[in-house]
């Protein structure tokens, strides 16, 4: 067992005698035990099991909600009607959260606000939208929606390291300036054929070829649309070294930013000079490792302050700042007001 389940499974014991006596868990450690897991494991065993633990046992009111793929389907792809989906699930839609899936929704009509991470857009019809798995978004509806939402996970498509390699670098869900969006044009994007066929598929019997065959579809899909959006206001980042080191980066940074702000840690990673990591990162997006890694923090801090109730040292401590008045510093820092003062904004 690895120092960090070992670690965990303490976790675990003493946040439950927390709950117990109504105290809240990974943050009303007595000194004694966390003391004793501290000098025994290792600072980063220690912290990433506290930051486990804690959110599992955090209330809803206390996350921002994440929903999980739907269980007991015979393939993980799923193709829905958005007017459906918007009777049945319009108040969680309408509320903050995150999907631990792929998101590809095309509007066909009706008018609403969509907001990605702080980010609010208005829905025009006959718009396709690519979301990753987890960025945290909300519907403002203005009426019913009519469209189509096609839905999939990563193991559904990554079959090889080639699938893989496809998905962590396309445009669609790897845009390192903005949600994608392409307006449709089913001359030179037909996606109500692909859509169609996908349909189809799916409603037929599971057999030993359909998931081969719904992988082909839907990669014939984000081929075409990949090809589309680069023929609309597409800004063209050269393939070459620095785009693979940026996107190791981000990925170790997606993973890391909660118990590492070092950019010698990511360096280290992708073995790389802190040189040769901020020459990447500055000719392609313009800023420094440092900069990004901060900009991932501040993001996050901003999800849990504007969606949640959590106090703010909770969210300090969540996010890997082991005292309060830290994470408050930080956060003036990058965004001049307090956490406080942030999230009253939000709620106003």
């Amino acid at each position: 067992m690895t120092s960090f389940c070992r670690v965990t499974v303490f976790c675990r014991v003493i946040a439950f005698i927390g709950c117990s006596l109504q105290l809240h868990p990974a943050i009303h450690f007595h000194n004694f035990f966390a003391s004793i897991l501290f000098e025994k494991f290792g600072k980063v065993s220690f912290v990433k099991a506290v930051l486990h633990t804690r959110q599992e046992f955090m209330s809803t009111s206390e996350s921002i909600q994440l929903y999980n793929f739907k269980p007991g389907l015979p393939q993980e792809l799923e193709l829905l009607d958005f007017a459906e989906m918007q009777q049945k699930f319009g108040p969680y839609l309408a509320s903050p959260h995150r999907l631990e899936f792929y998101q590809i929704i095309w509007f066909q009509e009706g008018r609403a606000q969509h907001v990605v991470d702080f980010t609010p857009w208005e829905v025009v019809p006959d718009t396709v939208l690519f979301l990753p798995p987890n960025a945290v978004q909300q519907f403002r509806f203005e009426g019913a929606l009519q469209g189509r939402c096609l839905l999939f996970t990563d193991a559904f498509f990554t079959e090889s390291e080639v699938d893989t390699q496809f998905l962590r670098s396309s445009i669609l869900f790897n845009d390192l300036f903005s949600v994608p969006r392409i307006r449709l044009d089913v001359a030179a994007f037909p996606l109500p054929a692909l859509l169609d066929q996908l349909e189809t598929e799916l409603a037929k019997p599971t057999d030993d070829f359909q998931s081969g065959i719904l992988r082909n579809l839907l990669r014939a899909l984000l081929l075409h649309a990949e090809r589309e959006r680069r023929n609309q206001d597409f800004t063209e980042v050269r393939k070459g070294p620095d785009l693979e080191v940026v996107m190791q980066f981000r990925e170790a940074l997606e993973r890391d930013f909660t118990t590492s702000k070092q950019v010698k840690h990511y360096a280290g990673l992708l073995h790389l000079t802190e040189k040769r990591l901020n020459l990447a990162t500055s000719r392609l997006l313009g800023k420094s490792p440092k900069r990004l890694i901060d900009e991932r923090v501040m993001l996050e801090a901003k999800r849990l302050l504007a969606h949640t109730t959590a106090p703010v040292k909770e969210i300090g401590f969540e996010l890997g700042f082991e005292e309060a008045t830290n994470f408050v510093k930080f956060f003036r820092k990058h965004h001049t007001t307090t956490p406080v003062a942030f999230r009253e904004s939000q709620q106003a």
